[in-house]
């Protein structure tokens, strides 16, 4: 099973074809739409791995994006004791979610692509991701 780090968000993530994860909101992008990382760390396999110094040039992954949303509240509550001080706060993180589809080697070969699903597995995929 091939895999590829990728580095997006300030954040680097191991994938895999087929995978959905949830990254950082990229910027002025909608549903449906392909996305390619160029941004990668190492790509590989059981048996053998290429890693970039830093960047491997050439390589990349290719994704969909699923949709943009937003995580759940996070509260931030502090507190001075015997100050009679309280502040309370909420943050809602935004994110995009993506599947991952192809990861190509430095030379442009196909290293592992993602089965086709049809939309209704699609949506089926992404309530069983946001329920995690």
């Amino acid at each position: 099973m091939s895999y590829a780090v990728i580095k997006t968000g300030g954040k680097q993530y191991k994938v895999k074809s087929g995978e959905i994860l949830k990254i950082e909101k990229l910027p002025d992008s909608k549903p449906e739409t392909k996305i390619e990382f160029n941004e990668i760390l190492a790509y590989g396999d059981d048996k053998s791995i290429e890693i970039g110094t830093p960047n491997v040039e050439g390589a990349k992954v290719e994704a969909d994006l699923i949709q943009n949303s937003k995580n759940r509240t996070i509260l931030i509550f502090k507190k001075r004791r015997r100050q009679n001080s309280r502040r309370k706060n909420g943050h809602r993180q935004q994110y995009s979610m993506i599947r991952i589809n192809k990861i190509f080697s430095k030379d442009g070969k196909v290293l592992s692509e993602a089965e086709k699903i049809s939309k209704t597995s699609n949506k089926e995929e992404v309530k069983e991701a946001v329920s995690k």
